[in-house]
């Protein structure tokens, strides 16, 4: 299966938007990667550019973090059908639990090692984002 063409990421963290840069690359040198460094640059880039296939959205950044970001998503009638995958450090059942109830489609937990990123991103990109669908909550957290 082919990665989905356009891929934002939306991470304040320079050395995680390089690592998730490489593997990318690796893994699918047709793909467009677009950043985003804030959650309020991430709203800007989502209402004034085209929807990306996918998006991957970290929950600790500046300005706006990303459980505000995900309920503005699932809010706003040309951004709800996003699909959109919470790629964070915190492994918090609570936070888990939210971010399922708020509407993401996937959670996927910063692996701490190059090997482990590249399979938790490879494994998202082999979805089928053209037609997302939610897992049963049980298989909301990507394990790799």
């Amino acid at each position: 299966m082919q990665a989905p063409a356009n891929i934002l990421l939306a991470d304040d963290d320079d050395d995680d938007r390089l690592l998730f840069t490489d593997v990318l690359k690796e893994y699918s040198k047709d793909s467009n990667l677009t950043f985003a460094h804030n959650g309020e640059h991430l709203m800007t880039i989502l209402r004034s550019e085209g929807l990306p296939d996918v998006l991957f959205l970290d929950l600790n950044m500046p300005l706006k973090n990303g459980i505000e970001c995900l309920e503005e998503i699932r809010g706003d009638e040309k951004l709800k059908g996003l699909p959109v995958v919470i790629f964070s450090t915190s492994s918090h059942p609570g936070t888990i639990s939210q971010m399922y109830d708020i509407g993401a489609h996937l959670y996927v937990r910063k692996p701490n090692d190059y090997n482990a990123l590249r399979r938790a991103i490879q494994a998202v990109l082999k979805k089928d984002w053209g037609q997302p669908s939610r897992p049963p909550k049980e298989d909301f957290v990507l394990r790799v």
